[in-house]
Protein backbone atom coordinates (compact mmCIF):
# COMPACT_ATOMS: atom_id res chain seq x y z
CA UNK A 1 0.00 0.00 0.00
CA UNK A 2 1.20 3.12 -1.25
CA UNK A 3 -0.55 5.40 1.73
CA UNK A 4 0.57 9.31 1.78
CA UNK A 5 -0.04 11.69 4.58
CA UNK A 6 -0.76 14.95 4.22
CA UNK A 7 -1.20 17.69 6.59
CA UNK A 8 -5.48 19.32 6.39
CA UNK A 9 -5.84 23.22 5.75
CA UNK A 10 -8.88 24.48 7.70
CA UNK A 11 -11.53 25.61 4.75
CA UNK A 12 -9.97 24.26 1.93
CA UNK A 13 -10.33 20.69 3.47
CA UNK A 14 -13.53 21.04 5.99
CA UNK A 15 -15.88 19.06 3.55
CA UNK A 16 -13.41 16.04 3.19
CA UNK A 17 -12.70 15.48 6.97
CA UNK A 18 -16.53 15.93 7.35
CA UNK A 19 -16.72 13.35 4.80
CA UNK A 20 -14.28 10.59 6.46
CA UNK A 21 -15.51 11.18 9.83
CA UNK A 22 -19.73 11.66 9.04
CA UNK A 23 -20.19 8.01 9.42
CA UNK A 24 -18.33 7.53 12.56
CA UNK A 25 -19.74 10.37 14.20
CA UNK A 26 -22.96 9.56 12.89
CA UNK A 27 -23.08 6.30 13.85
CA UNK A 28 -22.92 7.59 17.83
CA UNK A 29 -21.00 4.86 18.35
CA UNK A 30 -17.02 5.68 18.86
CA UNK A 31 -16.80 9.95 19.32
CA UNK A 32 -18.36 11.98 21.58
CA UNK A 33 -19.62 14.31 18.92
CA UNK A 34 -23.13 14.56 18.92
CA UNK A 35 -24.25 11.95 16.16
CA UNK A 36 -27.00 15.22 15.01
CA UNK A 37 -24.19 18.16 15.06
CA UNK A 38 -23.90 17.84 11.40
CA UNK A 39 -20.35 18.95 9.78
CA UNK A 40 -19.99 22.27 12.16
CA UNK A 41 -20.23 19.66 15.33
CA UNK A 42 -18.34 17.26 13.58
CA UNK A 43 -15.87 19.46 13.16
CA UNK A 44 -16.11 21.37 16.19
CA UNK A 45 -15.38 17.86 17.67
CA UNK A 46 -12.48 16.36 15.55
CA UNK A 47 -11.05 19.69 14.41
CA UNK A 48 -10.65 22.14 17.54
CA UNK A 49 -8.77 25.30 17.22
CA UNK A 50 -5.96 23.90 18.77
CA UNK A 51 -5.51 20.67 16.83
CA UNK A 52 -4.15 19.96 13.38
CA UNK A 53 -5.06 17.36 11.30
CA UNK A 54 -4.19 15.00 8.43
CA UNK A 55 -5.37 13.26 5.68
CA UNK A 56 -4.46 9.67 4.67
CA UNK A 57 -5.09 9.02 0.90
CA UNK A 58 -3.82 6.26 -1.37
CA UNK A 59 -3.62 6.91 -5.28
CA UNK A 60 -5.75 10.24 -4.32
CA UNK A 61 -8.08 8.33 -2.36
CA UNK A 62 -9.20 9.28 1.43
CA UNK A 63 -8.34 6.69 3.83
CA UNK A 64 -8.59 8.23 6.89
CA UNK A 65 -7.41 11.32 8.79
CA UNK A 66 -5.99 11.91 13.12
CA UNK A 67 -5.73 15.16 14.35
CA UNK A 68 -3.07 15.95 17.29
CA UNK A 69 -3.03 18.59 20.19
CA UNK A 70 -2.20 19.51 23.24
CA UNK A 71 -4.16 17.36 25.63
CA UNK A 72 -4.37 20.37 28.34
CA UNK A 73 -3.57 24.22 28.12
CA UNK A 74 -0.67 25.62 30.29
CA UNK A 75 1.22 22.90 32.81
CA UNK A 76 -0.82 20.37 30.75
CA UNK A 77 0.38 21.04 27.19
CA UNK A 78 3.76 18.70 27.26
CA UNK A 79 1.33 15.75 26.96
CA UNK A 80 -0.55 15.74 23.56
CA UNK A 81 -4.22 14.02 22.66
CA UNK A 82 -4.89 12.00 19.09
CA UNK A 83 -7.51 10.88 17.61
CA UNK A 84 -8.17 8.94 14.24
CA UNK A 85 -11.07 7.76 12.12
CA UNK A 86 -10.71 5.50 9.29
CA UNK A 87 -13.15 4.55 5.74
CA UNK A 88 -14.78 1.71 5.71
CA UNK A 89 -12.53 1.04 2.72
CA UNK A 90 -9.69 1.22 4.87
CA UNK A 91 -10.23 -1.23 7.33
CA UNK A 92 -7.87 -3.83 8.04
CA UNK A 93 -5.68 -2.51 5.67
CA UNK A 94 -3.32 -1.20 8.58
CA UNK A 95 -4.04 2.66 7.62
CA UNK A 96 -5.17 2.85 11.57
CA UNK A 97 -1.56 1.44 12.64
CA UNK A 98 0.11 3.85 9.93
CA UNK A 99 -1.49 6.35 11.00
CA UNK A 100 -0.92 6.19 14.83
CA UNK A 101 2.84 5.75 14.12
CA UNK A 102 2.97 9.41 11.95
CA UNK A 103 0.93 10.70 14.91
CA UNK A 104 3.69 9.60 17.11
CA UNK A 105 6.26 10.46 15.14
CA UNK A 106 4.84 13.92 14.58
CA UNK A 107 4.36 14.28 18.64
CA UNK A 108 7.95 13.39 19.31
CA UNK A 109 8.97 16.24 16.49
CA UNK A 110 6.44 18.70 18.02
CA UNK A 111 8.74 17.68 21.67
CA UNK A 112 5.36 15.97 23.09
CA UNK A 113 6.40 14.46 25.90
CA UNK A 114 3.59 11.59 25.95
CA UNK A 115 0.40 11.03 24.03
CA UNK A 116 -2.88 10.16 26.15
CA UNK A 117 -6.55 9.16 24.82
CA UNK A 118 -8.96 10.75 26.82
CA UNK A 119 -12.07 8.84 26.46
CA UNK A 120 -11.58 5.00 24.42
CA UNK A 121 -14.94 3.29 24.08
CA UNK A 122 -14.40 -0.09 25.65
CA UNK A 123 -16.24 -1.61 23.00
CA UNK A 124 -13.74 0.11 20.20
CA UNK A 125 -11.79 -3.14 20.40
CA UNK A 126 -10.10 -2.94 17.62
CA UNK A 127 -8.41 0.20 17.85
CA UNK A 128 -7.57 -0.64 21.71
CA UNK A 129 -5.70 -3.85 20.35
CA UNK A 130 -3.48 -1.13 17.74
CA UNK A 131 -3.31 1.35 20.54
CA UNK A 132 -1.91 -1.72 23.25
CA UNK A 133 0.66 -3.28 20.45
CA UNK A 134 2.04 0.38 20.15
CA UNK A 135 2.74 0.53 23.92
CA UNK A 136 -0.43 2.47 25.06
CA UNK A 137 -1.15 1.37 28.42
CA UNK A 138 -4.65 1.54 29.98
CA UNK A 139 -4.24 3.70 33.14
CA UNK A 140 -8.15 4.63 34.14
CA UNK A 141 -11.89 3.30 33.80
CA UNK A 142 -14.43 4.94 33.50
CA UNK A 143 -17.91 3.21 34.44
CA UNK A 144 -20.34 3.68 32.27
CA UNK A 145 -19.21 6.82 30.61
CA UNK A 146 -20.15 6.49 27.30
CA UNK A 147 -23.96 5.93 26.06
CA UNK A 148 -24.09 3.80 22.90
CA UNK A 149 -26.65 3.75 21.12
CA UNK A 150 -27.10 -0.10 20.52
CA UNK A 151 -25.18 -1.12 23.82
CA UNK A 152 -26.65 1.07 26.41
CA UNK A 153 -23.89 2.52 29.02
CA UNK A 154 -20.42 1.49 28.44
CA UNK A 155 -17.06 2.27 29.96
CA UNK A 156 -14.42 4.71 28.90
CA UNK A 157 -10.53 4.22 28.92
CA UNK A 158 -7.69 6.35 29.68
CA UNK A 159 -4.80 5.11 27.78
CA UNK A 160 -1.44 6.85 28.11
CA UNK A 161 2.02 6.48 26.55
CA UNK A 162 5.51 8.31 27.20
CA UNK A 163 7.17 9.55 24.23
Amino acid sequence: MSLTLREATRGADDALVWDIIRPTVESGAYFCADPKGGISGGLAYFWPDTARVWIAEEAGEPLGCFYLRPNQPGNGSHVCNAGYCTTGAARGRGVARRMLDASLDEAQRQGFAAMQYNFVVATNTRAIEIWQRAGFQTVGRLPGAFRHPDKGRVDALVMFKEL
